[in-house]
């Protein structure tokens, strides 16, 4: 068990002969007495600031590992919204590859049919010429023919008057 200073202060020595000053040896207890009082003091300051502080550091400690399993969790949400975000985009990927390939299909059947009806306006076409060229060649013999020529040469007309 430690010395209190009130131990030190209770302390007596014997006397003895050719012992030292008891006025010297009193005031040096005295000096030990109020030091010793003193560095109890700061002892117990001390104790209760290291309580205070290792209380702190706990307390930081603590927030420490709060703080760590929050940012932890904010990495696994961010971590889960890119993945989110990943398939979501994929996913919007994959529906305009679809829209486009649906748009292209399209478009080229509609092409096709455009096609068809240019091949079926050409032969039509064809075809008109063909009989417009033959009525044109069928006129063209009629005019030719001796036919016309007897009609130019009557004088008169069916009621038998003179053509003009």
């Amino acid at each position: 068990m430690p010395l209190t200073p009130l131990d030190i202060h209770n302390k007596e020595f014997s006397i003895s002969f050719r012992g030292y000053n008891i006025d010297e040896v009193n005031d040096f207890l005295n000096e030990i007495i109020k030091d010793y009082d003193e560095l109890l003091r700061t002892n117990e300051a001390l104790k209760k600031r290291v309580a205070e502080l290792e209380e702190r550091l706990r307390h930081f400690e603590n927030l420490e590992e709060t703080l760590s399993k929050s940012i932890i969790v904010a990495q696994e949400a961010a971590e889960e919204l890119k993945a989110n975000a990943r398939k979501e985009a994929e996913l919007i990927l994959k529906e305009a590859e679809k829209n486009a390939n649906r748009i292209i299909d399209e478009a080229l059947t509609k092409a096709r049919k455009v096609q068809i009806e240019i091949e079926e306006l050409k032969k039509r076409a064809t075809v008109y010429r063909n009989r417009f060229r033959t009525l044109l060649e069928a006129q063209l013999e009629m005019l030719k023919s001796n036919d016309w020529d007897s009609l130019t040469d009557r004088e008169g007309g069916d009621d038998g008057r003179a053509l003009p």
